[in-house]
């Protein structure tokens, strides 16, 4: 069950089936199943099947009033018992319960044996809540735990964030942020740069041992110099740490990963070759952040822009995780990202002394962008993979070559792909799609449609028409779309509507009056045909 999320910070922990027994207030006692398990509910039912009610990772808690209708809790031994009861059990197994709280009064004055060897041979842990407990105390308790473990992860979140924030400062930033991640962690992170399209053969990528963890040491004399001058993971070999790299380091496109600096104990093989494909589909700015599992370790990916990625595997994922290693990708995505240079300054300098963008810039298509958010614009560009960048003004301004992507703590207004002398109109469309983005509240709205349409977004288009044809009844909307359809025609407007020319003045004389427009006006005209093409037709 995915852990249910805060307003603000990580999402809320889940608390231990331990914490509940050791808390001597409860009195409760295992009676079947492991003692371990995760909590992130607490559900009170007395029906035979609740799986319908169930979101999964509750502690179900039942005097067995339900169950005993079905025969799960009759404690009689019999067979149809059993039956009853393994029934009962497979259910809430299957809808993913947690744990099972059995309150044995005042309907039973003990766990019913057979409730208890289902629960066992089913893997389900089986409390048993005494009389003096209340089910209200046990859910109150969940709820307390469940409070604590929140203010201890966000506790561990607010000083992981100041110690990265901490090392960024320090003359070896990027290593320096490696190291306090993986500690933070308690895994391994590294600076990944997957294969170019030109192969391993071509220039950025050489071949080499894979050298993932080298630990601290390992690390510290690394520079973050993006695909140039790190270790490189091949097909084969071992790695510094004797980690066995037999098919891992690969990229998505199959050629070898390169490793700019890491830190912290290095993952097996398998987990390396698992991180590095998704290295592969972060990096080109296709996703921002990535995850999977591989010979039991938690892998996650973050895109840094410049074709580099922050991998990071940890043996279990805590909820403020990935909170730390957002934190630490922007601060990565800012310490290794290119300065202005090579051909985007090249560019830039034409155009300065007196080019047009169309010499300036390549041919392109580029795409305008707009963004509004709390983040730094310059980690903005550098995920979007461009140094063009405008910070100043009510919106970020960006320009670039390559599609962009949703961006953790951002709205972005994307222009449709435009020549380099278009670029004025682009911008204007990635305005209005900007615009649209904060009205829906979505992460990237995208200019698509040319023309009156593209102006205004399909929700906004639907509640305008909405509020504006709201007084008209079916009969009058549809005698109105059809006498604009037929330029203010009488004649061809009742023909089409198969009714009398009179009857044709008599509906639009009463829209007129519902809506209080003069329906001689033009630009009124243009107003109503736009929002009955809008409309619902009933």
């Amino acid at each position: 069950m995915p852990n249910p999320a805060g307003a603000d910070g990580p999402p809320t922990p889940a608390i231990g089936l331990g914490a509940l027994l050791a808390d001597r207030a409860l009195e409760l006692r295992l009676v079947a199943g492991p003692e371990r398990a995760e909590v992130h509910g607490v559900h009170a039912s007395e029906m035979a099947d609740p799986s319908p009610y169930l979101l999964g990772g509750e502690l179900l808690l039942t005097a067995g009033a339900g169950p005993a209708e079905s025969g799960a809790t009759a404690g009689t031994g019999s067979s149809d018992a059993a039956d009853a009861a393994d029934a009962y059990v497979r259910r809430l197994v299957g809808s993913g319960v947690a744990a099972l709280g059995f309150g044995v009064a005042p309907l039973h004055a003990q766990v019913p044996p057979e409730l208890a060897r289902a629960c066992a041979r089913h893997g389900l842990p089986l409390l048993e809540v005494p009389p003096p407990t209340r089910f209200t105390a046990v859910a109150r308790a969940v709820w307390r735990l469940m409070a604590e473990a929140r203010t201890r992860e966000l506790r561990r979140v607010t000083e992981a964030q100041q110690a990265l924030a901490a090392a960024a400062a320090r003359p070896d930033p990027v290593p320096a942020v490696l190291r306090r991640l993986a500690s933070s962690l308690n895994g391994w992170a590294a600076v990944l740069t997957p294969p170019s399209p030109a192969g391993p053969s071509g220039g950025a990528g050489g071949a080499g041992p894979v050298r993932p963890a080298g630990g601290a040491g390992a690390a510290r004399g690394a520079r973050p110099t993006g695909a140039t001058g790190g270790a490189v993971a091949t097909g084969t070999g071992r790695s510094a740490g004797g980690v066995e790299a037999a098919g891992a380091g690969r990229g998505a496109e199959g050629g070898p990963v390169g490793v700019s600096a890491s830190a912290g104990a290095a993952p097996s093989g398998e987990a390396v070759a698992a991180l590095a494909a998704l290295a592969g589909r972060v990096a080109p700015g296709a996703a921002a952040t990535a995850t999977a599992t591989a010979d039991g370790v938690q892998l996650a990916a973050y895109a840094l822009g410049g074709g580099r990625a922050l991998g990071v595997a940890t043996a279990e994922r805590a909820p403020g995780d990935h909170t730390i290693a957002s934190v630490a990708a922007v601060l990565l995505t800012l310490l290794t990202a290119e300065r202005p240079a090579g051909t985007e300054a090249a560019a830039l300098t034409r155009l300065l002394l007196g080019g047009s963008p169309a010499e300036a810039l390549g041919p392109g298509p580029w795409y305008a962008v707009r963004a509004a958010g709390a983040g730094d614009p310059q980690a903005l560009a550098a995920a979007l993979g461009t140094v063009l960048l405008d910070p100043d003004g009510p919106a970020v301004r960006l320009l670039t070559d390559r599609e962009p992507s949703p961006q953790p703590g951002w709205r972005l207004g994307v222009s449709a792909p435009a020549g380099p002398g278009a670029l004025a109109g682009a911008d204007a469309q990635a305005r209005r799609a900007l615009d649209r983005a904060e009205a829906a509240r979505t992460p990237l709205a995208r200019h698509t449609e040319p023309g009156l349409a593209g102006l205004i977004g399909e929700a906004e288009a639907r509640a305008h028409a909405a509020a504006l044809l709201g007084p008209l009844s079916p009969a009058l909307r549809e005698t109105l779309r059809a006498w604009l359809a037929h330029h203010g025609s009488w004649d061809r407007s009742a023909a089409a509507l198969g009714v009398h020319r009179n009857t044709v003045r008599q509906r639009i004389a009463r829209a007129a009056a519902l809506l209080g427009r003069d329906l001689d006006d033009p630009d009124t005209r243009m107003e109503l045909w736009f929002a009955l093409t809008r409309a619902p037709r009933d």
